[in-house]
């Protein structure tokens, strides 16, 4: 019995891998090719969490499974306040203003204030946000070439890396924010 099932399993498993294969990794156009190819990730990413939390209502926005835990809408700050950091870092040459820090300082760290400063507002509220950040970002990103990608902001350091690690930090997050969604579901059994 264990056998067939894993015959099914393994055969599901290799058709939506097919299906998935469909999909390619192409540079964004519009970009340098380095550049375009990670526009392309960051996009996907932020597309698939936004699919995953878009019709949270209030009470699953602001949930949280335990005293440690971070809600979602917590969670989409942190991505919005990780990206807009390195966003004024490397393509503005600047540190936050004292309105962003305000805004966002909490959500670079997430914690006690972040759960208590991040709640209360409506999951297109932190949607709206990273939108207006990502537009800077896109906007910031098409200006550069891949000769800026590759060059060192500080030793062992480029700006291909903190671009990397801005599509990364979203790939974590988005399984910890479908970690908080199965908690949510746990707590009506």
């Amino acid at each position: 019995m264990k056998a067939i099932k894993f015959v099914i399993l393994s055969s599901l498993f290799l058709s939506a891998s097919l299906l998935q294969a469909q999909n390619q990794l192409k540079p964004a156009d519009g970009y340098s090719h380095d550049i375009g190819i990670m526009i392309n990730m960051m996009e996907d990413l932020r597309t698939r969490i936004t699919a995953q939390v878009k019709d949270l209502d209030q009470e699953e926005t602001d949930f949280l499974f335990d005293d440690n835990a971070n809600s979602v809408g917590a969670l989409i700050m942190h991505l919005i306040a990780t990206e807009l950091y390195y966003l004024v870092q490397t393509l503005e040459g600047r540190d936050w203003s004292e309105e962003e820090s305000d805004l966002y300082m909490e959500a670079g760290s997430l914690g006690p204030r972040a759960r208590e400063k991040y709640k209360g507002k409506p999951i297109s509220y932190y949607l709206q946000k990273w939108e207006e950040v990502r537009m800077k970002s896109l906007e910031g990103l098409k200006k550069k070439d891949d000769a800026w990608f590759s060059t060192d902001i500080d030793e062992g350091i480029n700006n291909h890396y903190v671009w990397y690690h801005v599509m990364e930090h979203s790939a974590n997050h988005m399984g910890q924010i479908a970690l908080v969604k199965n908690r949510m579901n746990k707590r009506e059994d």
